[in-house]
């Protein structure tokens, strides 16, 4: 009996190589819960070739898209916790508790955060053919006796730049009707177009169109000034203490996956990070790698799930 229930252990348990570091024993699958072209998708595919150099094994990106990421990460909660399946997910992972019914699994108890892998800001942005401001403040005292004329665009229901601007008008004491758009690159059409009042765009959509001076950059989501535009100021900065609204992507693993497999999942993404071509690619894409440890990743998520909801209740954010 004895024997048995060693051998059970044995075979149950990931292989740790000499000195205690774990050593994937077959290909790890890396789910990406939205569809192949998105930003998630294309952080996983970045990593994974850098992150299999490093574990001695392919890493292997599969797309589970639907529901909001919450179909992948479904899977992934039903995943065995032995470090061979594992998943990157947008702010979404934090936001979906929130709004959908039913999952079939908690967010909050389901997944070991590994790592935090990339920032990727956001720019508010007005065009200046039609909104007369330099600054959030400037914007503020043009919108607030127009507000209830106004909107603004976002790249659909609860994604960042809508629950970045529901913080935002909520701070500021603003009423903006919001118009959800099929992907940010619509929303930033209709504001060059003069049919919205702002959007909050992603460096690598909006950059440009700021360069050129179509539109102008009122202030940065993040808590300090991005080295794309040095010279704009933070949101925080200008009379809004602490926002910070982000989009960003993240490592998990299945709840249970052992202390030494976390870590050397870690120290796989941190190695990736590091690797010269894919931090010119991010940096291409107004990405920001990062590579947090899972601790600190763990509390980071735990405060993200507690913020989104508090916007999620005081905009009365729903999906269909």
């Amino acid at each position: 009996m004895l024997r048995r229930s060693l051998l059970a252990t044995a075979f149950a348990t990931p292989a740790l190589a000499q000195g205690g570091a774990w050593t994937p024993g077959r290909p790890i699958r890396l789910i990406a819960p939205y569809p192949p072209g998105g930003g998630v998708d294309t952080t996983s595919r970045l990593l994974a070739v850098p992150m299999g150099a490093f574990l001695g094994q392919p890493v292997v990106v599969e797309n589970r898209g639907g529901a909001g990421g919450s179909i992948g990460a479904g899977e992934l909660a039903r995943s065995a916790p032995d470090g061979h399946t594992i998943m990157i997910d947008a702010m979404a992972h934090t936001v979906n508790p929130h709004l959908i019914r039913n999952l079939g699994f908690d967010y909050a108890t389901a997944f070991a955060p590994i790592s935090q892998v990339v920032v990727l800001p956001q720019i508010l942005a007005v065009n200046p053919q039609k909104v007369p401001a330099k600054t959030v403040q400037d914007f503020i005292a043009w919108a607030r006796p127009r507000q209830r004329e106004l909107s603004y665009g976002s790249s659909g229901n609860a994604t960042a730049a809508h629950l970045a601007s529901a913080l935002f008008l909520n701070r500021a004491g603003l009423d903006v009707t919001h118009v959800p758009y099929r992907g940010g690159t619509p929303a930033l059409q209709d504001l060059l177009g003069g049919n919205i009042a702002f959007v909050f765009g992603t460096v690598s959509s909006t950059l440009q169109l700021v360069r050129d001076g179509r539109l102008v950059a009122l202030g940065v989501s993040t808590a300090q000034r991005i080295a794309p535009l040095p010279d704009v100021p933070t949101i925080a900065e200008q009379g809004f203490e602490g926002f910070e609204l982000n989009e960003w992507n993240g490592l998990y693993a299945p709840a249970g996956t052992p202390a030494p497999v976390q870590q050397r999942l870690y120290e796989a993404a941190k190695h990736a990070l590091a690797d010269a071509g894919v931090r010119q690619r991010l940096d291409a894409l107004g990405a920001l790698p990062l590579g947090t440890d899972p601790a600190t990743f763990a509390r980071y998520v735990a405060d993200q799930r507690a913020l989104m909801g508090r916007i999620v209740r005081e905009a009365r954010i729903e999906i269909g």
